[in-house]
């Protein structure tokens, strides 16, 4: 199986960043799928590999997919890790990277990242490179309660990756309350989060569009078919827009990140560096007057 980078030797608070791709393209075609997660990496492998030729031939260049998608995911597919058959998650892992080279296609595939006992797995995102080389992982830092105290082992760092001029950032399904790792990623210089979830109720997509308009960047959400009846796959705009979304017995989505897209202009080239600005704070502080009417508490004293 390629080797994802080691992160044990990195501080925490070193962002990873892999700019293996970095020519400059005006529009990126993405693919998110929906699909149907089991518990056995066998069964899993084909489908995923299947929606990778799919997407390859709608003209991707990406391809999501859920939280756990490989592995099956804890608490709901997995009970105890001793249920699973790593050799074959492996063996699966191998086979997508393979595929990945030969349709060259980008690869962001939920799916548990086995530790050494006793250490629990991390629940990940590998990030596998249009030549088939695990370039990078995200591992789930924000883990819910269930699964930090019986599941999973958290990670600290956020991962961005680059295809074809587009800078991506990756998190995972609960995160989604944690405004401050959208935040990151739009200081990061992200142009899309990929938010590969297995959700739990459907206030989650409105959370999902709220981060997309809030730091003006598109963001993708991967949600497996057993939770289509709370929400579905999306892709989002930078202004909350929903760009393309799946139904119960879509498999995927396609749709277009486009930066000179004229219905974007205002989200991504006046917006966003305009809000940055307003986060340093100068233009309010250069603002700031000496005024006893201002300091009043009443304002009229």
């Amino acid at each position: 199986m390629p080797s994802a980078p080691l992160r044990s030797s990195r501080p925490a608070a070193v962002p990873h960043v892999y700019d293996g791709s970095v020519s400059s393209s005006s529009s990126l075609r993405i693919a998110t799928a929906q699909v149907m997660i089991s518990d056995d990496a066998r069964r899993n492998g084909p489908v995923i590999r299947r929606l990778m030729r799919e997407a390859a031939e709608a003209g991707a260049r990406l391809i999501l997919f859920p939280e756990g998608c490989l592995s099956g995911y804890a608490k709901e597919q997995i009970r105890d890790w001793d249920q699973v058959d790593w050799p074959a998650v492996e063996e699966e892992l191998r086979q997508v990277a393979a595929l990945a080279a030969e349709l060259r296609l980008w690869v962001v595939l939920g799916s548990a990242h086995r530790l050494t006992l006793p250490h629990r797995p991390h629940n990940s995102l590998y990030v596998i490179a249009d030549d088939g080389q695990v370039v990078d992982r995200y591992d789930k830092r924000y883990c819910s309660n269930t699964e930090i105290l019986g599941y999973y082992t958290p990670g600290f760092t956020p991962t961005t990756f680059t295809v074809d001029g587009y800078r991506f950032g990756c998190a995972i399904c609960i995160e989604i309350n944690f405004p401050e790792l959208f935040v990151e990623y739009e200081r990061l210089g992200v142009d899309c989060v990929l938010l590969s979830a297995y959700p739990v109720d459907s206030v989650f997509e409105v959370k999902a569009r709220a981060h997309a308009a809030i730091n003006n960047y598109w963001l993708a959400m991967a949600t497996p078919a057993q939770t289509s009846a709370l929400l579905n796959s999306e892709l989002i705009s930078p202004d909350g827009t929903v760009l393309a979304r799946a139904d119960a017995t879509t498999e995927l989505i396609t749709g277009e990140l486009d930066r000179d897209a004229p219905e974007f202009d205002i989200a991504l080239n006046k917006a966003r560096p305009w809000r940055a600005g307003a986060r340093q704070g100068d233009i309010y502080r250069s603002r700031r007057v000496c005024d006893p009417r201002s300091d009043s508490p009443a304002g009229f004293v």
